[in-house]
């Protein structure tokens, strides 16, 4: 039951020991302990707007990067438009060439068809011609087979040119 009433040394000791603990804290550890309290106040208060600083400049970046994204999206779809157009444009200039390449190959072949032709025909003349003249020949010798006649031939063909 000593523990519950303690007697009056036993208080003024215990509360001499608290004030000598008190002034010991206050005097070598108080302003330590303040100091590191406040000292981790500010680097947490620093942490907490640095935090607010990153997620402002991440809310920025990420904007940012959206425009970015967005004019990428917009090159590309150029370029993809402007491929397909040169691509369309190469195509129709090889058609075009080819066009002109084939008009020129047939021009070419229907003069080189109109030459053979020409030539087939004069060679086909040239032939008939040396045939009518074989055949004449073959047919005057015959009719003139015997020297009054040819005479005769030659006088008549002589008047023909002195009248002409």
């Amino acid at each position: 039951m000593e523990l519950l009433s303690p007697g009056i040394g036993l208080i003024f000791w215990t509360f001499i020991a608290f004030l000598i603990v008190l002034f010991v804290l206050r005097k070598f550890a108080w302003k330590p302990i303040l100091s590191s309290l406040k000292e981790r106040e500010t680097s947490i208060a620093a942490a907490i707007s640095s935090a607010a600083d990153m997620k402002a400049e991440m809310a920025a970046m990420k904007s940012e990067n959206e425009v970015l994204l967005a004019q990428a999206r917009e090159e590309r779809a150029i370029m993809i438009k402007e491929a397909k157009e040169t691509g369309t444009k190469m195509i129709s200039e090889a058609k075009e060439k080819a066009r002109v390449e084939y008009d020129r190959i047939l021009a070419e072949a229907q003069i080189a068809i109109q030459q053979q032709k020409n030539a087939a025909l004069t060679d086909v003349k040239n032939q008939v011609g040396k045939l009518v003249i074989e055949v004449s020949e073959k047919v005057l010798r015959r009719e003139l087979a015997n020297r009054a006649e040819q005479e005769g031939f030659i006088r008549q063909q002589a008047e023909a040119v002195k009248l002409n």
